[in-house]
Formats: structure tokens, C-alpha cells, sequence
């Protein structure tokens, strides 16, 4: 705690009056020197000249405290109300231009805070949006189905296909909320990367054994061309879903009988694993949105999936310090490059 809790006013009062005090015991003492009355003269003028600008000051000094007070009082609720404009600030060696210029400094933090707060709002009420959507229709069917069969009488047939058709809307909810989780967990950043050598050949292999049955049953050639010999830094069961998903991709809009060819080149800064199809292709327009969480293009809504697939595998390849990018026409296929850096 401050042991001097004096105010400014009352300071510069004390101060004044001992300068007074001062200058009357030194008159006084030129006096008993001098004996001539014209020292006291002098003294006692030298003390209402202090006094009078002593005053003079004092209200200067306030008139200019009080417009100081009021400017940083309307600077404050100007920054209150969103009404502060940083770029009005002038360059000036005042006390004023100096709290300021710490205001706007905490002003555009503030104001940094509030937009990343906004932002995440927005994030967290769409993603709401789009649970809400990829939900509902599993939901409703899983509740028309039950209600049938609560309510209506049916054949052994029947109850064995929808029972089919509940473990499928069930096996599309539980993907979703592994999904989900993955996406949460990566996010967040709980899940972190062990990126360890490991040989890519043995990571695409385990990506491939994911999708060989559903290729199997579509009649998709599926063939890979990787350096047995290559090693890079990164870490494999991530990578290796991040490969699976946009395998799965490829299968899922490949035609029946078409092809998928995974190949790996080593560049000088990233090693780039090329996953081509000669599928349905993606127009110009959408290869920039296909990334984004839940997204799917409107025609391809009777695919099974819930289009964030690529969102994860560009999450999963970023964090790694590697990036994606995809080359597309519609009607000749698409090709996806995973870049995944070379040094560690």
C-alpha cells in the first residue's frame, strides 16, 4: 500500500507553500543583515507574485486535467461502444497520444479476441447444423423401421431385411461418431503425431487393404508403383487413414471395371503419393470445397458417406507439415497428390 496517499493538488499546495516559507526566512534573515526595509518589500512582493501564478497555474493545470480526463473518458466509451478508429491515433511525445497509443494496442486485442470468439461461435453452430442433418436421416429411418415393426405384422422376410436396414443406419451412425471423434481429437489438438521413419511402401500397403474387397466387388484394377526403399519421417497410422480415405473416395466414384493407380516420386522437399482414378471427376468450381467438413456435391448424394472423409485426410497430412492438392475433370477422373515432407 501506498504510504503517501496524497493527491497531486495537495502536493503542489505544500510544495508552494513551502517555497513561500523559504522566501520569507530568507528576506527575513536580509532583513536582520541589511536592516533595510526594501529586502522585506522585495520579500513580501517575491511572495504574492508566487502565490498569484501559484493559483494561475493551479487552473491551468485543472482546465487541462479536465479536458485530458474527458478525452480518455470519451476514448473509452468510444472503445465500449466499437467506435474507436485505431488509425486516428497521431504520432505525438504527449501523455495523451501515449495512453493512447496503449489503448489501441489493447483495442486490437480485444477486438482479435472477439472475431477468433465470433469465429468459433460460427464454427460450433455449423457444425451443430451439420450433425443435425447428417443425423436426421438415419434417426428417421431407424424410427419408421422400429414403428413398422411394432405396428404392423410382417413376414420372417421382411423382419430379416428391416433388420438389415436398422444395422445399416446403425453402422452409419457409429461411422459418423468415430468420425467425429477423430475430427474433435484432431482439432483440439489432443492427438499428437509420432512422426517416426517409417517406409511408405508398408503405409500405402495398409491404406490399400482397407478398400481391396469393395474394389473386388465393383471390378476396379487397383495397382501401385512405390520405391521399396523409401523412407520418410511421418507417422503411419494416421497417414495411413488419411490415404484410405481418399481411396475410399476414388472407389466409391469410380465406375464399375475402371481403374485406381497409387504411385510415390521423392522430390527434393516432399516425397508425393499420387492416387489417380479415371472415375466420374470433380468439377473446377467444387475442387475447392471438397475439403471442407461435410461437404458433398449434390450429385453425389446416393453414395453411401457423409463427406468428411477429405476433410480428415488434409487435416491428418497439415499437421504433418504436408499439404494436398487435386487436379480434376469431370467425366476423365481425378488425381490426388499427398505431399508429405521429405526431412523430418
Amino acid at each position: 500500500m501506498n504510504k503517501f496517499n496524497i493527491s497531486d493538488k495537495n502536493l503542489f499546495y505544500f510544495i508552494q507553500f513551502l517555497s513561500i516559507i523559504t522566501t520569507l526566512i530568507i528576506g527575513f534573515v536580509g532583513f536582520l543583515i541589511s536592516k533595510q526595509s526594501i529586502v522585506m518589500i522585495i520579500t513580501f512582493s517575491l511572495v504574492i507574485c508566487n502565490i498569484f501564478w501559484m493559483f494561475c497555474l493551479v487552473g491551468i493545470l485543472s482546465k487541462k486535467l479536465s479536458i485530458f480526463t474527458s478525452d480518455i473518458c470519451d476514448l473509452i466509451d468510444n472503445i465500449v461502444n466499437c467506435k474507436y478508429n485505431p488509425a486516428n491515433i497521431k504520432d505525438e511525445d504527449t501523455l495523451f497520444s501515449k495512453i493512447n497509443h496503449h489503448l489501441s494496442r489493447l483495442y486490437l486485442i480485444v477486438e482479435q479476441n472477439k472475431n477468433r470468439l465470433d469465429k468459433e461461435r460460427n464454427e460450433l453452430q455449423s457444425l451443430i447444423s451439420d450433425i443435425s442433418h447428417q443425423v436426421k436421416t438415419p434417426i428417421s429411418n431407424l424410427k419408421m423401421v422400429t414403428e413398422t415393426m411394432l405396428t404392423v405384422p410382417i413376414s420372417d422376410d421382411d423382419k430379416v431385411e428391416f433388420l438389415n436396414g436398422i444395422q445399416t443406419e446403425t453402422d452409419k451412425l457409429d461411422f459418423l461418431i468415430n468420425a467425429l471423434v477423430k475430427t474433435s481429437r484432431l482439432e483440439t489438438g489432443i492427438i499428437h503425431f509420432k512422426k517416426v521413419k517409417n517406409r511408405i511402401y508398408d503405409t500405402i500397403a495398409q491404406a490399400m487393404s482397407g478398400i481391396i474387397y469393395s474394389a473386388e466387388k465393383k471390378n476396379i484394377f487397383v495397382s501401385i508403383e512405390c520405391p521399396d526403399d523409401l523412407f520418410l519421417y511421418f507417422d503411419s497410422k494416421w497417414t495411413s487413414e488419411a490415404i484410405f480415405n481418399i481411396l475410399d473416395n476414388a472407389v466409391k466414384y469410380t465406375q464399375p471395371g475402371g481403374k485406381i493407380s497409387v504411385s510415390v516420386e521423392k522430390h527434393e522437399m516432399y516425397a508425393e503419393i499420387k492416387i489417380a482414378d479415371n472415375g466420374k471427376g470433380i468439377s473446377e468450381s467444387n475442387q475447392a470445397t471438397i475439403f471442407k467438413r461435410f461437404y458433398r456435391e449434390e450429385n453425389v448424394h446416393d453414395q453411401p458417406g457423409v463427406g468428411i472423409g477429405l476433410y480428415l485426410s488434409r487435416e491428418i497430412i497439415s499437421k504433418q507439415g504436408g499439404y494436398i492438392k487435386v487436379n480434376s475433370k469431370v467425366g476423365k477422373g481425378s488425381t490426388f497428390s499427398i505431399m508429405l515432407p521429405v526431412r523430418q
